[in-house]
C-alpha cells in the first residue's frame, strides 16, 4: 500500500492513533493503579478503627449483662414483696428500660398508678 492510494492513512496519522492509544492506556492503568492505592488505605484505615471500637465494645457488653443481672435480682427482689426494690423497678419502666424476668422468677408485678 502507498501513500497515494484512497483509503491508506499516511504514516504520521498512523503514529498519532497509536500514540494517542497508548497515552489512553497509559491513563486509565494509572487511573485504576490510583484508585486501588486508595481503597486499600482506606481499607487500613477501617480496620484500625475497628481494632480501636472492640475493646470499648467488650467492655459495654461487660457493663450490660452487669446491668441485666442487678436489674433482674431487683425485679425478684420486688416479685418477693421489697418497696425499695419495687420503686426502683417501676422507675426503670418509667424509663424504658425492660427487664427480662429469669426462668426462675415469677410473674411481672402489675405496674402502680
Amino acid at each position: 500500500m502507498s501513500g497515494d492510494e484512497p483509503g491508506s492513512l499516511p504514516e504520521q496519522v498512523r503514529s498519532d492513533t497509536w500514540m494517542a492509544l497508548a497515552l489512553l492506556t497509559i491513563a486509565v492503568v494509572a487511573w485504576l493503579s490510583f484508585q486501588t492505592v486508595q481503597q486499600i488505605r482506606e481499607r487500613s484505615a477501617l480496620q484500625n478503627v475497628r481494632t480501636a471500637q472492640e475493646a470499648a465494645l467488650e467492655r459495654a457488653q461487660k457493663i450490660r449483662a452487669q446491668f441485666d443481672t442487678i436489674t433482674k435480682k431487683t425485679l425478684e427482689l420486688a416479685q418477693q414483696g421489697n418497696a425499695g426494690a419495687a420503686l426502683i423497678v417501676e422507675e426503670l419502666a418509667r424509663r424504658g428500660v425492660t427487664i427480662t424476668p429469669s426462668s426462675s422468677a415469677g410473674p411481672l408485678p402489675p405496674p402502680s398508678k
